[in-house]
């Protein structure tokens, strides 16, 4: 049975999200984008200063999910605009995922949303990934679709959100 926690991360907690991080961005996306796409978006968004500045100078708040102390997950939020938050990242292992875990850390982060203000909550999800229809089972509905250009590549999006009560 699994024994869920949150930890709010630090700069200090950056290798730790490396390390999940390596081990949930290429079974996730290796379907969806090409294996060059992959690298590339991995080098510009989880490098040590990348997450280091979306920690310090974007705003990025970062919770990590542990199991029974194990770092499992991770997520990140911001405040977009007054009272709308944007779910940047959500990840678990695949050897958690189906255990409960990615619906723990996605309330977890909701709850933090709503305890420094947040009345919605946005995120953005590639248009082929599966994981759509377990953000529509949390209660998020599609807003719209984004082509999102990351360096000579594209992210095709949908757009989701989630009021929060």
């Amino acid at each position: 049975m699994p024994s869920f926690t949150i930890n709010h991360a630090t700069v200090e907690d950056i290798p730790v999200i490396i390390s999940v991080q390596e081990q949930t961005w290429e079974p996730t996306y290796r379907d969806i984008l090409s294996k060059e796409q992959i690298d590339y978006m991995y080098e510009k968004i989880y490098s040590f200063e990348s997450l280091k500045n979306q920690m310090t100078a974007a705003g990025h708040h970062f919770m990590i999910l542990l199991n029974d102390g194990k770092p499992e997950g991770f997520a990140s939020v911001s405040e977009d605009e007054p009272e709308k938050f944007k779910l940047h990242k959500i990840y678990v292992l695949p050897s958690t995922q189906g255990s409960g875990a990615g619906k723990y850390l996605l309330n977890e982060t909701e709850n933090y949303v709503r305890s420094v203000g947040g009345k919605v909550l946005a995120l953005n999800v590639n248009k082929y990934n599966k994981a759509k229809t377990f953000y529509e089972r949390m209660g998020f509905r599609v807003t719209g679709e984004k082509d999102i250009p990351i360096g000579p590549y594209w992210m095709n999006d949908f757009i989701l959100e989630k009021e929060l009560n």
